[in-house]
């Protein structure tokens, strides 16, 4: 059997040369290196550390339909802040007395092989029902928007999955590589999801539903009575867990109690935003799916859940704690976002400005510089919309997303303090193939 073993330098080209000069293979102080399958990493890991890592189950395979993010390749056309906006493009794209060449060049499309202009707007001008296919999607963290989620608009709608979330739902947004080198690439969605919303331009967002709606069914009309013919709705709208069963088999046993998916997707989510979590398994997380520990201490298990509820609360901006903001718009003004910028003039009371005259007050510096993915939130939030007035709901959306983000770090904190038992108890659930 081959061995592998693993030494390395660092400093200047020329202290390389030099060292390069003085040794050889037999005076080098190798590294024996063990790579652990499935990556095979040539390079020393702590592979006690390692073989715990792995024997947790991968997200992959709790929530076995899972997708990419929908890439719609024409992002600007097909999606906006402003619904009636959005509307009104349509339009003039469905319109015949409007020009082709008018149409590419006033909204600055392009064509490719499969996308043709003059073809899709004469099939979408067939669908007369159109505007029902305008929808909310998560497009960047706390960033909700309007999208024509159409199959002649939308290069790839991952429907598979994608459907499942038009009715009541949850999801967790997930990468499976980490570019940026720190895995705080994970947030709860009800909504479509776009395939950049955490990760910037360096990879690709996955969606993990917890329910799966069967597809619907289409309209059949009656050839006799002229009526339209429906099947049951209550068949069409049972919806089944996407957790592999294994797990609640192996919950039941370890815990002598029933327990729910919304409580093991809670826990989920607590472990995930724990920051001890994140450093320990820091090296695992930047190449693959995360993996979660199970503990089989039942009263750890809803602890840990409890606090996942109320991040995914937060996270949802639905969370009764957020309707006392920490964060306030205090001066009249004209509410355009100009460029964006942070005064931590304040220790505890900072303040973003909008522009020369107004500001969102209270936001710590904290805060302001926390991550989800690639985007720094707070931030980023308002650069997408620079140039633009900010409505009221607006206003009111951004001092939540302070206020959740706020709470968030707590909660992460108070987490931590109870992952530090799971540690401690965890023990492997047992792969089911």
């Amino acid at each position: 059997m081959a061995k592998v073993f693993h030494s390395e330098i660092y400093g200047l080209r020329e202290a390389k040369y030099d060292w390069l000069n003085k040794h050889d293979i037999k005076n080098v102080k190798w590294k024996r290196v063990i790579p652990h399958p499935d990556f095979y990493l040539f390079i020393p890991t702590d592979n006690k550390l390692a073989n715990h890592y792995y024997s947790f189950e991968k997200i992959t395979e709790i929530f076995p339909v899972n997708s990419v993010g929908i890439v719609t390749a024409r992002d600007n056309f097909v999606i906006d802040f402003d619904k009636k906006k959005l509307e009104r493009r349509i339009e003039d794209f469905r319109n015949p007395k409007i020009d082709d060449s008018i149409i590419k060049q006033t909204y600055d499309l392009n064509e490719n092989q499969s996308w043709k202009i003059k073809e899709q707007r004469e099939k979408l001008r067939k669908d007369l029902d159109w505007k029902d296919s305008i929808t909310k999607i998560l497009y960047r963290p706390f960033d909700e928007r309007w999208i024509l989620y159409h199959d002649e608009m939308v290069e790839r709608t991952r429907k598979d999955v994608m459907q499942n979330m038009f009715d009541n739902n949850l999801g967790f947004i997930s990468v499976r590589q980490v570019a940026e080198g720190v895995f705080n690439h994970i947030i709860v969605t009800n909504k479509i999801i776009e395939s950049r919303i955490t990760l910037s331009n360096k990879g690709i967002a996955y969606l993990f539903p917890l329910y799966l709606y069967p597809e619907k069914k289409e309209k059949k009309l009656n050839p006799f009575a002229q009526i339209m013919m429906f099947e049951p709705e209550v068949k069409y709208q049972a919806k089944q867990p996407n957790i592999k069963p294994e797990l609640f088999e192996e919950f039941k046993k370890n815990f002598k109690k029933e327990i729910t998916l919304e409580e093991i997707f809670y826990y989920i989510y607590a472990v995930l935003y724990s920051n001890i979590y994140r450093t320990k398994y820091a090296e695992f997380l930047k190449i693959d799916f995360p993996r979660v520990p199970f503990t089989k201490d039942y009263k750890l298990f809803i602890q840990l859940g409890k606090l996942g509820k109320q991040l995914a609360d937060l996270h949802l901006l639905k969370s009764d704690e957020l309707e006392k903001t920490i964060s306030k718009f205090p001066i009249e003004g004209n509410n355009k976002v100009e460029k964006p910028r942070f005064d931590s003039a304040q220790r505890d009371n900072g303040k973003v400005w909008i522009n020369k005259e107004q500001y969102f007050d209270g936001v710590k510096e904290e805060v302001w510089q926390y991550q989800i993915g690639g985007y720094q939130v707070c931030d980023k939030w308002l650069k997408d919309r620079k140039d633009r007035t900010l409505t009221l709901d607006e206003i009111k959306t951004y001092c939540k997303i302070v206020t959740a983000l706020s709470k968030t770090i707590d909660l992460q904190k108070e987490i931590d303090k109870y992952f530090e038992e799971v540690e401690k108890t965890v023990e492997s659930i047992k792969k089911f193939v």
